[in-house]
């Protein structure tokens, strides 16, 4: 017979890490967007985003800048984790938070918070390191989806892993970033842009790898791997 706990909450809850990290990048955004309606900040108001995209945004000369000098700034090192909480508009920021949601409650279901909160600011440094060490290119990049690429590399890795547990064929898991780099490129194609996409794909990667290791009974997956690696 069904018995149904009455006291359980229709919808599953969302993790607190995944909640505090929507409520940082969704309370910003509302900042900007009272300051835009002319809520706060009067006239100067109208330039708040720019401004602090300019500020606190991502770009290749701060970190030519350190490799040149063989120096460390803070306010450049900050610049790798902060341009992930500025966003060019609402849709940017609203579509950055509903994957942020998504993905970030089914990895906090499997990851401890302290992992949660390592994929998405790793992914988000090593995504920026990457795309500053590949290209020379002077494109303001600000925005969470290096960051959110990096769930997506820990979702499939996640998914990776339970498939082949079971004896299935891994590849399903990686249709989602089939999905997003497929779209990525018919985007650009069509409608040209930036090259971000390739501080999302390093972002995913790293998401990926630093699941290997993050993941309960990660350190002996990857002794695992790196067994088979060796016997080849």
């Amino acid at each position: 017979m069904h018995n149904p706990d009455h006291d359980a909450p229709p919808f599953n809850p969302i993790p607190p890490v995944v909640l505090a990290l929507f409520f940082a990048i969704a309370g910003i955004e509302l900042f900007f967007q009272a300051a835009e309606k002319g809520f706060i900040g009067g006239g100067q108001g109208l330039g708040w985003r720019l401004t602090y995209a300019n500020q606190y945004g991502f770009v290749d000369k701060v970190q030519d800048w350190m490799i040149t000098n063989g120096s460390v700034r803070w306010d450049y090192m900050l610049r790798y984790v902060s341009y992930s909480f500025i966003h060019q508009s609402f849709v940017h920021a609203l579509f950055v938070c509903v994957f942020l949601l998504a993905l970030g409650k089914f990895v906090a279901e499997v990851l401890r918070p302290w992992a949660v909160i390592t994929v998405f600011f790793g992914s988000a440094i090593i995504g920026a390191v990457g795309y500053s060490l590949i290209l020379n290119d002077s494109f303001l990049m600000v925005g969470g989806y290096p960051a959110v690429y990096g769930l997506i590399g820990a979702f499939t890795y996640i998914m990776f892993t339970g498939l082949t547990n079971t004896g299935k064929s891994g590849l399903p898991a990686f249709r989602l970033i089939a999905m997003f780099m497929t779209f990525q490129a018919v985007f650009k194609v069509f409608f040209g842009g930036s090259n971000e996409w390739l501080a999302e794909l390093i972002g995913f990667a790293a998401g990926f790898g630093m699941t290997i290791l993050l993941a309960p009974g990660g350190r002996e997956r990857l002794g695992q791997i790196l067994t088979k690696m060796r016997s080849r």
